[in-house]
Parts: C-alpha cells; sequence; structure tokens
C-alpha cells in the first residue's frame, strides 16, 4: 500500500533500500525526504508496512521476488513447508516432488536459499518482526494432512467420494486425480481401479477408510 514502483525506485537511487527487508527499517524522515511526499502519506506507509508483518508466509514468499515464483507457487510452498526455515532447508528433489512445482520452480527456489545474501536478509526480516510462518498450520492443531497429497480409488464403506475429499481437506489435505510419485497416500475402497495397480507399483501407501479415520 503506497509502495509503488517510482517511490521504489526512489529508495534505491537514494541507497536507503538495498534488499527487501530494508524497507522495515524505514523511518518517517526517510520517508519525507522523497519527492512528493508528505508527512501523512510518510505516516500511511509506515502503518501499511506495520501490518504486512502479520501477511504471513506465502505473501512473504512471493514478495520476496524469488524467480519463477508466483502467488499460486508461493501457497503451495507456504502449504507444504510450514515455516521459511524449513523451506530454506529443502533440495531440489524434495521440491520438484511437489505437486505444481515443477524443475524450474524447484531450481530456482533452492538456488535462491543457498545464496548468502539471502540469509542475510531473512535474518533481518527476523529482526524486524516479520511472521515467517503459515499462520493456519501453526495455529490449528487439526490439520493433521497439512501439505499431503491423496488419491481416492473405488468404494469407500461409509464415506462418499465428496465426504472422503471434504474430510481430507478440512484436515489440511489435498486430493489429486491420478497417481504420481508425487501422491502420498491412496485411499481405497473396494473395487479399485488401475490407481490401485500404480500406487502399489510406486510404493505408495494405499490405505483404507477406517486407516485414514485412524490417522485424524
Amino acid at each position: 500500500e503506497g509502495m509503488g514502483p517510482a517511490l521504489v525506485e526512489q529508495l534505491v537511487d537514494r541507497e536507503l533500500i538495498k534488499d527487501p527487508a530494508d524497507i522495515y527499517f524505514l523511518s518517517k524522515d526517510d520517508l519525507i525526504s522523497l519527492e512528493r511526499m508528505g508527512e501523512k502519506s510518510a505516516h500511511n506507509i509506515l502503518g501499511a508496512l506495520d501490518r504486512s508483518k502479520e501477511r504471513g508466509l506465502a505473501p512473504l514468499l512471493f514478495a520476496l521476488g524469488i524467480r519463477h515464483v508466483g502467488i499460486r507457487a508461493a501457497e503451495i510452498l507456504a502449504e507444504r513447508f510450514g515455516s521459511l526455515t524449513a523451506l530454506a532447508q529443502a533440495d531440489e528433489e524434495e521440491l520438484t516432488s511437489i505437486p505444481e512445482i515443477g524443475p524450474k520452480i524447484a531450481e530456482s527456489v533452492a538456488a535462491f536459499f543457498q545464496q548468502e545474501q539471502t540469509g542475510q536478509v531473512l535474518a533481518k526480516l527476523k529482526a524486524a518482526g516479520v511472521k515467517m510462518e503459515q499462520e493456519t498450520i501453526m495455529k490449528n492443531d487439526a490439520l493433521v494432512f497439512a501439505g499431503k497429497f491423496f488419491v481416492l480409488t473405488g468404494t469407500l464403506p461409509h464415506l462418499t467420494r465428496k465426504e472422503a475429499e471434504d474430510l481430507i481437506k478440512k484436515h489440511g489435505g489435498k486430493t489429486l486425480s491420478s497417481v504420481s510419485k508425487k501422491t502420498d497416500y491412496v485411499l481405497a475402497g473396494s473395487d479399485p481401479g488401475q490407481k490401485y495397480d500404480k500406487a502399489k507399483q510406486l510404493g505408495i501407501s494405499i490405505i483404507s477408510e477406517e486407516e485414514l479415520q485412524q490417522m485424524l
């Protein structure tokens, strides 16, 4: 809010910011010194910056400007890892295994966190009080399936397919239409189809409706 490209350009030109974390250390005097910046506008920008500290992990990942990481990829990574610390420790292979995160994104994310400058920026963000965790995961112990991907096959004894999908999503999981190495669990009922065979071939955990309920 208020931090448009022209303002950012001025801040960079005057060496008031050198990396994304520096915006949280701007003072009112820093902002008032800029062209076309009044005291009220400076106050509003500082307020907006303060509020942005509480926006959570996905918006922060997007704002870091990691190459190929748009808002959707940022949301997926935030849901999967839950914190910036956990994401920073992930290697390229682990990142590539996540549905919707392709090799280009995985390579870019891994390279970003390997840079020495990135560690310095993250330390400054932490010092500024920026929230670097996924709030919903941190605050809701019921999300036992957070970051897990399920495929359903066959007829379940008690739950309809929609009821099973809703139950998985309620507890933080996601459902996929096909089995791949990125799948965590296959929920199988009676008369399962080719998805069951593929899960066995790939060594993916196959669970029953009863086992699903026991995991909650």
